[in-house]
């Protein structure tokens, strides 16, 4: 697969990986299929910074037992609420986002189409709805399909310890890319994802490389769902 941005003139240009700044980066067939508006999303960009935004704290059943700052969640590896989601487009490819380099964790890596926690008195799915919303200025309609749980020491010195809600969704035909928290979309079949992880693992998110490992199973039942 490869790399590719639309230029002003609607053409479409093949670059070097170079990203000092900001771009948006579509494969060729992605974008036929979907138009993407770098930087038009701006509802998720004021919600990102200056904020102290708290999580639901969880037991291993995914009861909630309380809630804490984000930050002190993740330094003190203290399990909570999370959710995943991958949009899939009629060809039953994945569209996966590049994180920005400057998140708090896992920054330039490729993950999943979205992924975030739920706010406390906030229901999950709602949770997802939202921040599809703020991420890619996207809406879709959702369906759950299946849990994960995992733990990961982070490079940085945190620590990822969830119990993740994944859900699945048709792939809109237009996204508005939120620059404050997506630097680049891609489009890859789940075969060639699990064949590029095995290939470079190193690019990827940790529990996006998790799910292709533990659930393999149920990605490709679920996309295949939401393909047909």
């Amino acid at each position: 697969w490869r790399w590719a941005r639309t230029s002003r003139s609607g053409r479409i240009g093949f670059w070097a990986r170079t990203e000092e700044r900001w771009k948006t980066q579509i494969d060729e067939a992605g974008a036929k299929q979907t138009n993407i508006t770098p930087g038009g999303n701006q509802r998720g960009k004021r919600r990102t910074h200056g904020m102290a935004e708290e999580l639901i704290l969880v037991n291993e059943r995914n009861r909630a037992i309380g809630r804490a700052e984000k930050w002190a969640v993740h330094r003190e590896a203290r399990l909570h609420r999370a959710f995943s989601i991958f949009l899939v487009d009629a060809a039953g490819r994945l569209l996966l986002q590049r994180r920005r380099r400057a998140k708090y964790h896992s920054g330039g890596l490729w993950a999943n189409s979205c992924c975030g926690h739920p706010r406390p008195g906030e229901r999950t799915l709602a949770a997802a709805r939202r921040r599809l919303d703020e991420e890619l200025g996207a809406r879709a309609r959702l369906r759950f399909g299946f849990r994960a749980r995992y733990c990961t020491a982070l490079p940085n010195g945190l620590t990822e310890n969830e119990i993740v809600h994944v859900y699945f969704g048709v792939a809109p035909t237009a996204l508005a890319l939120n620059p404050a928290e997506v630097a680049a979309v891609s489009w890859m079949t789940l075969p060639q994802l699990k064949a590029d992880i095995a290939r470079r693992p190193a690019r990827y998110a940790y529990w996006l490389r998790y799910y292709l490992k533990n659930h393999y199973g149920a990605l490709r039942r679920d996309v295949a769902a939401v393909a047909t």
